[in-house]
């Protein structure tokens, strides 16, 4: 029986395919931080209002966004012409959060008392938040986007600098899906009137505030060190991925051999 020169070529390249993968693992988290937003990801000004809407066209743009949602979510309009409602916020965080470690979850008296759990403790510990977890917040119209953005950490007790972290609208325009980022001045309540409930029209997604340069001085050192001992992690497991790939292939080719002494020559 005749090894295929193809497998021997591939086992003798296993020390080259480990040496990538420990390259590849050492630059992914990097790079990610580092990459550009893609053409779906387009940044674009918020536009500018022509003027600010007067006390019955809101009270008509209420009326109707209330007609139209159908999950007891409607905005209720104040005598001082501001107005409460909800928005739901898409989180999409590709890099990890640094959180406390070892405390609870926040109970109904700690968020009654405004308890700062993160205050209680020094250490820190990092992870990923489940990708494109959907939280929705009750606030007014003049809660701003960087009150939100606060609002979000807070209630997962991210105590990373909220500068790290913006706020995005989603819409669909042309067949595509467009990003575009808010200001830290805009009010999301206004810009969920306006479009309606349907989240298909217009939805709101927390992302990393991407400038195209990483600003490493913006972390702190044991924010760097949980980065490197999640990028050991998985060093580690890419590496027992390769490993267990050419372990079969040992054992395959451990076969073929002694099927091939067996037979007659």
């Amino acid at each position: 029986m005749t090894v295929d020169s193809s497998m021997s070529s591939g086992y003798c390249s296993l020390e080259e395919e480990l040496e990538d993968c420990f390259f590849t693992a050492k630059t992914t988290f990097f790079k990610n931080v580092q990459s550009k937003q893609s053409a779906k990801n387009v940044c674009k000004p918020v536009e500018e209002l022509r003027r600010p809407p007067t006390l019955q066209e809101i009270k008509q743009q209420i009326a109707s966004y209330n007609s139209r949602e159908k999950n007891c979510l409607g905005m209720k309009l104040s005598e001082d012409g501001t107005y409460t409602g909800f928005i739901k916020v898409h989180l999409k965080l590709r890099r990890p959060v640094t959180v406390p470690a070892g405390i609870r979850p926040q109970s109904i008296y700690d968020a009654i008392k405004e308890v700062n759990l993160a205050a209680t403790t020094d250490k820190r510990t990092s992870f990923y938040l489940p990708l494109d977890a959907i939280k929705q917040l009750h606030i007014s119209s003049t809660t701003t986007v960087s009150e939100v953005i606060q609002g979000l950490l807070k209630k997962f007790m991210v105590v990373d600098n909220p500068q790290k972290f913006a706020l995005f609208k989603r819409i669909h325009k042309d067949g595509q899906v467009l990003f575009q980022k808010l200001s830290v001045a805009d009010c999301p309540l206004y810009l969920r009137l306006l479009a309606g409930p349907d989240t298909d029209v217009l939805s709101f997604v927390l992302k990393e505030n991407e400038t195209g340069e990483v600003e490493w001085d913006a972390f702190s050192i044991p924010e760097l060190q949980n980065f490197l001992t999640i990028l050991e992690k998985e060093e580690q497991d890419k590496i027992q991925q390769v490993q267990k790939k050419y372990d079969k292939f040992r054992q395959k080719l451990e076969e073929a051999l002694r099927e091939s002494q067996g037979q007659p020559g």
